[in-house]
């Protein structure tokens, strides 16, 4: 290897850490100056509910939000309603993704079925599912049965709709050569489409993180006695917008743990393809 072409590579491989170093130090302030807007925002709020400005009676404040967490961690009240919530979210989250790819599988190796049902799918996804929530609990029960299904519902239709146009947008080219060559159906499903539709099914995943939450917190206003729903409701109820703030903030934090976790699996799955 001649000495120019050393220093030619040499050239490449400084070019490719400095360029390294500079996405890692952008990343490192994107999150500095996240973490600076929440202390930013908290320091205002605090400021603020302490001096007047805003009433603290409808507002509450971050210290005493701080503190009623520490006590319900304490006494294992928050342990009980998060865990409560956390597992009707995985359950609900988890049969939404199952029962809406499988029926998306149904609609894309049935042409017919996918004309028939379009019209449906569509009025169903438009429906405001939260106005079905008394319904679905009298018909599923008003324990946490009737939670699931509740969350269920809504994120069941976004799945089914979603998956479906990924798998109708896979290349058409690909499944006319694999035809050609005497692919059966389900090798042109196992081998092109479902591995093509893979990244709008993880997107869609993440999508339904919010839409199971919003299912979940429904079913908790309406019949549960336990769970962060119900934690925010009672502490509407009996005027402490402290609990209720309390609530908000654990769901948005158990939210964005399994958003991020997702996040980790979706980057761990394609650099395993790569």
């Amino acid at each position: 290897m001649s000495n120019n072409t050393k220093v030619i590579e040499q050239q490449h491989s400084n070019n490719h850490l400095e360029y390294l170093r500079s996405v890692k130090g952008y990343n490192v302030k994107v999150l500095l100056w996240q973490i600076g807007v929440l202390i930013g925002f908290l320091v205002l709020w605090e400021v603020a509910a302490t001096l007047k400005w805003i009433d603290p009676f409808f507002t509450s404040k971050p210290s005493d939000i701080a503190m009623l967490i520490g006590r319900l961690t304490v006494d294992g009240s928050l342990f009980k309603h998060t865990l409560v919530s956390v597992l009707e979210a995985l359950i609900a989250l988890g049969l939404g993704t199952i029962l809406g790819t499988v029926i998306a599988i149904a609609l894309w190796w049935s042409d017919f079925a996918a004309k028939v049902l379009d019209p449906y799918l569509v009025v169903l996804n438009a429906l405001p599912k939260i106005a079905l929530g008394p319904i679905i609990i009298i018909w599923a029960g008003a324990g946490m049965s009737g939670i699931i299904v509740t969350a269920l519902t809504i994120s069941l239709i976004v799945t089914i709709l979603a998956t479906y146009n990924g798998f109708r947008e896979v290349d058409a080219e690909k499944i006319k050569m694999l035809t050609t060559f005497g692919a059966t159906k389900f090798q042109i499903l196992q081998k092109v489409i479902f591995p093509a539709s893979i990244p709008t099914m993880i997107n869609t995943f993440k999508i339904n993180i919010g839409m199971t939450w919003v299912g979940v917190i429904v079913g908790e206003f309406l019949v549960s006695k336990s769970g962060l729903g119900y934690l925010i409701v009672y502490g509407g109820q009996v005027f402490r917008l402290d609990i209720v703030m309390a609530g908000v903030i654990i769901l948005a934090v158990a939210t964005a743990i399994m958003y991020q976790l997702i996040s980790w699996l979706e980057d761990k799955f394609l650099k395993w393809r790569q």
